[in-house]
């Protein structure tokens, strides 16, 4: 099993920026991606940034440009900073880890292919 706790969400105003973070604990050895979803209500969650072991990184189409995931080695730790916020980025942040096969290719990016989840936390962006 692997633990996963978010911080760092918060009320900012738009053009704005904050940093989250997701520690891991637990078999962190079996971790082979990382990734951030968010969800708003009645929406489903969705992918916004993941890592993998390998150092392949994605983002959603959203926020290029703006957001930038990093983690250390072992993905053990990993960061979100978000930039440049705007009210539409207003969601429930959560830290996702997946433990399936390490590949080259692009990281997983649909909320199923992840094993485990954080609690999530509340990012708001106020025009």
């Amino acid at each position: 099993q692997v633990q996963l706790v978010e911080s760092g969400g918060g009320l900012v105003q738009a053009g704005g920026s904050l940093r989250l973070s997701c520690a891991a604990s637990g078999r962190t050895f079996s971790i082979s991606t990382m990734g951030w979803f968010r969800q708003v209500p009645g929406k489903e969650r969705e992918i916004v940034a993941a890592i993998s072991w390998s150092g392949v990184i994605y983002y959603t189409d959203s926020v290029k440009g703006r957001f930038t995931i990093s983690g250390d080695n072992a993905l053990s730790t990993v960061y979100l900073q978000m930039n440049s916020l705007k009210p539409e980025d207003t969601a429930v942040y959560y830290c996702a880890a997946d433990s399936g096969e390490v590949t080259k290719g692009r990281p997983p990016t649909g909320w199923g292919d992840y094993d485990f989840w954080g609690q999530g936390t509340q990012v708001t962006v106020s025009s």
